[in-house]
């Protein structure tokens, strides 16, 4: 008679400024069980809901409110958890403020920037053995330092160990997008040496030796998110409705060309010395790595969001690509809100990275306590 063999449990994670969610798609993906999400667009909730919740066993629950007015232990005491009992805890706090232009104290008083602090209030409540944070760079820049350690401050003197920030780019990881994200780190318990932390990256430039001569993957390209045609009948193929005049604009701009004085759409005041972003009104060239996908990326006028070869835009189903999530995923509310989701998404293989990373090691300190 043979013996079953016992599966490992599912490691479980709760989901803050979940957005469209892309941090719970790449849990899942891991096999970790999200147990709920939190988030406060409606249609940001309405994609989750029905990529998540809808028609599916064990959805995670979803609360659609805004984080500064939700009881951390309601949701504790909704799940039925303990202090201490759930494995990881995701947030990735709205950016703008972090993301605002290098231009004097930009976004230092935008009220998104406490986000941050409200994130550590669930961090008190849950007691988490690990959480994860994912923001842009700028908020590791000067003028938001008093935001971070305050962060810092609140996670030592709640007894977590936490790690320097550090910056990852998707790029690095076979994601065909330039974008450089940070992550921070925090252990309930000391770390040993079991932990791989940072993730090891898994792709790399071209012409870097680790192609060349220990034969590791390059860097992805933008030309796989147009390689493939879209689905008949996806939702999401859907691009801006541009002006005649931009068309005629567009028909004439090269492969991987474009500029805002390219596209003459600079104002009368800048004409005479304004030589525009390089990249606006630009084609992606897919024969690089594709740019940022922003809130704006179905937008040409806010990046070099031009598709290769079409004389439109890139619609919200290349920008997903671009982002890796799947053709099966379909995102709601109409083109801005759809961008929107797409731009503040985590990219779901750097998401799984840094999760499965965390997932091992905690698994690893669960398998060593068993013996």
């Amino acid at each position: 008679m043979s013996s079953l063999i016992p599966q490992p449990r599912k490691f479980t994670a709760v989901d803050l400024f979940s957005g469209a969610g892309g941090f719970t798609l790449a849990a899942q993906n891991c096999g970790l069980s999200v147990l709920a999400a939190v988030e406060s667009q409606h249609y940001a909730c309405l994609t989750y809901e029905n990529n998540f919740i809808k028609n599916k066993q064990n959805p995670p629950l979803l609360f659609q409110e805004d984080i500064r007015s939700l009881k951390p232990e309601s949701i504790v005491e909704n799940l039925g958890l303990n202090a201490g009992e759930l494995d990881i805890l995701l947030g990735g706090p709205p950016c703008q403020g972090f993301s605002s232009h290098r231009i004097n104290n930009a976004g230092v008083d935008d009220p998104r920037n406490e986000l941050l602090l409200q994130y550590f209030r669930f961090v008190e409540s849950f007691q988490p053995k690990a959480f994860i944070v994912e923001n842009v760079p700028g908020m590791l820049w000067e003028r938001h330092e008093e935001f971070v350690e305050n962060f810092y401050e609140l996670a030592t003197n709640a007894d977590y160990h936490v790690f320097d920030p550090i910056i990852l780019n998707a790029k690095d990881y076979g994601i065909p997008q330039n974008r450089r994200r940070v992550f921070i780190l925090g252990l309930s318990e000391p770390a040993t040496d079991a932990l791989q932390w940072p993730p090891e990256q898994t792709h790399f430039a071209p012409n870097s030796r680790e192609v060349l001569e220990q034969d590791q993957p390059s860097w992805v390209t933008a030309g796989v998110v147009f390689n493939d045609p879209l689905k008949k009948g996806d939702p999401n193929d859907l691009h801006m409705n541009h002006t005649k005049e931009l068309i005629k604009v567009f028909r004439s701009t090269p492969p991987n060309g474009g500029s805002r004085t390219e596209s003459n759409r600079v104002l009368p005041c800048h004409q005479n010395g304004y030589k525009g972003h390089k990249d606006v009104y630009g084609r992606i060239n897919p024969d690089q790595v594709g740019p940022t996908m922003t809130t704006g990326c179905f937008n040409p006028s806010k990046g070099r969001f031009l598709h290769p070869t079409e004389h439109h835009g890139i619609t919200i189903r290349h920008a997903a690509r671009f982002q890796a999530f799947p053709d099966e995923f379909i995102f709601h509310g109409g083109i801005t809100a759809e961008g929107a989701q797409v731009g503040n998404a985590v990219p779901i293989r750097l998401g799984e990275q840094v999760i499965g990373v965390v997932e091992d090691y905690l698994r690893i300190l669960e398998e060593q306590c068993d013996t």
